[in-house]
């Protein structure tokens, strides 16, 4: 059985190309006892993909020159000889950027096809929902009436920040890439603003959806974005800081020039401000609950999501690029199984 799996050719200084991938077919072995065969259905493409492909420090093992790119999948159980996985079982995974992967069965998660679509498995139902639920929970903590600002709005983690926030009662502002974005989370989402960061006046249209101020700013992008919100939060604002994908394509030695540290940290001490970065795993003890609020609200209609589906692996590597670039319209996924 042949196996295509993308690996990192090289490592990227800057934005990458795709001369920083490999394409490479390989021939699978027998699987042994305990392990199974996965045929890979579904693959995630998520902003976190580009830190690792980088050696830099970090709170996970980068992925090493050669290597199959890492990534979660939506898996189908070929072959078994694990006794707690049957062949036809779909299974959550993380077997990267590859069509076919061998595993002794640790980290797999069973799913079901008839409680909901497996590829929400991926994006509202998984990583991506948790992310924000959690983000919520722990760190931003809306409370009826105040305001709330994410960025990245129209993406799988801000879309469902904003309407967390919503059910609890706050007032989202959602920004995005382009009016085509910002029409979804006002129209479709139901925030109740939502603002083009490519606006020339967006600091101003900013200032003015929220003329009270902001108490919780949901950070993914960082740039131009951050410094817009940053002079409009309110004492004891919180910030989660889940990304910066604005920052992760810039070179070695970026940013340097005015030190802008010192008049950050006075204004975090003179307002009070509380920003913390954090990875979802930190709380995967949440997770049951999570499944069970975002599964009701869903049914109730009170979250929704939106899936932008590529076909074929081989066009992962100009998806993930369009990912860093905001070409994407809703949660990335690549159709491995044609």
């Amino acid at each position: 059985m042949i196996n295509r799996r993308i690996v990192l050719a090289s490592r990227p200084q800057a934005a990458p190309t795709p001369a920083h991938f490999r394409i490479e077919d390989e021939n699978l072995r027998s699987i042994g006892d305990g392990e199974v065969l996965l045929r890979i259905i579904y693959l995630s493409l998520d902003p976190y993909m580009r830190g690792r492909m980088s050696a830099a420090r970090s709170y996970a093992k980068p992925v090493e020159v050669n290597e199959v790119m890492e990534g979660g999948t939506v898996a189908e159980v070929l072959q078994s000889r694990n006794p707690l996985y049957a062949p036809g079982e779909i299974v959550l995974s993380h077997s990267g950027w590859q069509s076919y992967a061998i595993s002794n069965g640790k980290g797999l998660r069973k799913l079901d096809p008839a409680a909901a679509p497996i590829t929400t498995a991926l994006g509202v139902l998984g990583m991506p929902g948790f992310t924000a639920y959690v983000g919520l929970r722990h760190i931003g903590q809306p409370k009826p009436g105040e305001v709330l600002v994410v960025a990245a709005a129209s993406g799988p983690v801000g879309a469902s920040v904003g309407q967390i926030a919503q059910i609890q009662g706050a007032r989202v502002v959602g920004v995005a890439g382009g009016e085509e974005k910002c029409a979804y989370v006002r129209n479709e989402l139901g925030f109740d603003a939502a603002l083009d960061h490519r606006a020339p006046d967006f600091a101003e249209q900013l200032a003015k959806a929220c003329p009270d101020g902001i108490d919780v700013y949901f950070e993914n992008v960082g740039g131009a974005v951050w410094d817009a919100v940053f002079p409009l939060l309110n004492d004891f604002a919180r910030v989660p800081v889940c990304g910066l994908i604005a920052q992760y394509n810039a070179p070695a030695g970026a940013g340097a020039g005015i030190d802008r540290l010192p008049g950050l940290m006075r204004q975090i001490l003179t307002r009070r401000l509380t920003m913390r970065g954090f990875i979802q795993r930190e709380f995967v003890s949440d997770f049951p609950q999570f499944q069970h609020d975002m599964s009701g609200w869903i049914a109730d209609g009170k979250v929704r999501y939106r899936e932008d589906v590529v076909e074929g692996l081989n066009n992962a590597p100009e998806a993930f690029i369009g990912l860093l670039q905001g070409r994407n319209f809703g949660k990335l996924l690549i159709k491995v199984v044609q």
